[in-house]
């Protein structure tokens, strides 16, 4: 019996009350939270949904940890022998708490992402606020993390008296640590400069190394390029403020669509621009702010019209080139089809009179086919 006694007093009724503790916690966060749930769910706030979706995750790790170090002192056991339990929940409650402030940010950026929506035509203003907040999230979650490290770390009484001890080669340490951090440094002062001086914004339309695409993600390191064709491009962060790039929407959306149309010199230019003109305003991808059709090349063989338009954004000034295109070589081939290119020829005499030969000799169909022969 003192054997059972003691073993119930030592593990047995401590392990009881740090395991009640801990289900007792779970419980009653699983209460709070299914009614503060639907509260958020009534309230239809932006806010109170967020802050519940996202604080849900650390507090269920919160709330068994501070149950668990408030039953602590209350244990019938040494103080000696709770001690690696008691800095085990200390270094929890502060990784909670670190994961917490972490999640914070993701509660701001749900209020910002929700006042500026991608939705809008003209959404220069909303892509722009959401890149810098993207960029300092992510450079504050690194922040956060480095310092939490930090303070478990501090918790060790045998690293404090390390640290003390390297203040005197502070110096030597810093420089070492500063060259292994470069990249990430690196890295980190480009997001900086990216989210300040804004070169590029999340949905911009960019040319990277020759690739056309949309600005996917702006991650710590690295940069998500969503190409025309579903690909992804990974672009570390620094090439951004180290190279030239095209960025066609770096301050407006809006673009210039052209389509060149090569065509014989017969070609009724001014037939050519009525048509372009009733082509524009037949389609909605036209903004209605350029249309012009002009001579913008001559060659031996042709002439090289340019139809200039505009449009809101580059999916739609695509489109536009495609369908000018089309419907210019469909009014050429259905009006004007002895305006499309061609390749001109000068018969000699002796020539001339073989084909007049042929002509009496064979029908209508051979002289075509022997004219075809020479011209070729």
């Amino acid at each position: 019996m003192p054997n059972l006694s003691t073993y119930w007093q030592g593990w047995l009724w401590p392990l009881i009350v740090l395991a009640g503790s801990a289900v007792g916690a779970l419980v009653l966060h699983k209460i709070i939270f299914a009614a503060v749930r639907r509260l958020a769910q009534s309230t239809g706030s932006v806010v109170n949904q967020s802050l519940v979706r996202h604080s849900e995750g650390p507090t269920q790790w919160i709330f068994p940890l501070l149950a668990i170090m408030l039953a602590l002192p209350t244990l019938p056991v040494r103080s000696e022998s709770i001690d690696p339990l008691r800095r085990v929940v200390g270094l929890g409650v502060i990784a909670a708490i670190a994961w917490s402030v972490i999640l914070l940010t993701n509660v701001l950026g749900d209020v910002i992402y929700a006042k500026h929506s991608l939705d809008e035509t003209d959404n220069l203003t909303a892509r722009r606020i959401r890149t810098q907040i993207s960029v300092l999230q992510r450079i504050f979650k690194v922040v956060v993390i480095v310092v939490t490290i930090g303070f478990m770390l501090m918790t060790f009484p045998q690293i404090r008296q390390v640290g003390t001890s390297l203040l005197a080669s502070a110096g030597l340490a810093g420089l070492v640590v500063g060259v292994a951090m470069r990249p990430t440094l690196g890295s980190l002062i480009a997001g900086l400069q990216i989210a300040l001086t804004e070169p590029i914004r999340l949905e911009d339309v960019v040319i990277v190394e020759g690739e056309w695409g949309w600005i996917g993600e702006i991650l710590t390191t690295y940069v998500v390029v969503r190409t025309w064709d579903l690909r992804r491009l990974v672009v570390p962060l620094s090439y951004f403020t180290e190279h030239i790039f095209q960025n066609w929407t770096r301050r407006t959306a809006d673009l210039l669509a052209y389509a060149y149309i090569y065509c014989d010199y017969t070609v009724p230019v001014e037939e050519l621009r009525k048509e372009f003109r009733r082509v524009v305003e037949s389609t909605p991808l036209w903004d209605r702010k350029v249309c012009v059709l002009q001579v913008s090349d001559t060659s031996e063989h042709a002439m090289q019209i340019r139809a200039l338009s505009s449009a809101s954004n580059s999916s739609k000034a695509w489109d536009l080139r495609c369908y000018i295109r089309e419907s210019l070589i469909r009014f050429l081939q259905e009006k004007y089809p002895e305006s499309l290119p061609k390749t001109r020829g000068e018969l000699s005499g002796t020539q001339l009179e073989r084909l007049a030969g042929s002509s009496n000799g064979r029908g209508s169909f051979h002289d075509r086919e022997s004219q075809a022969e020479v011209t070729n």
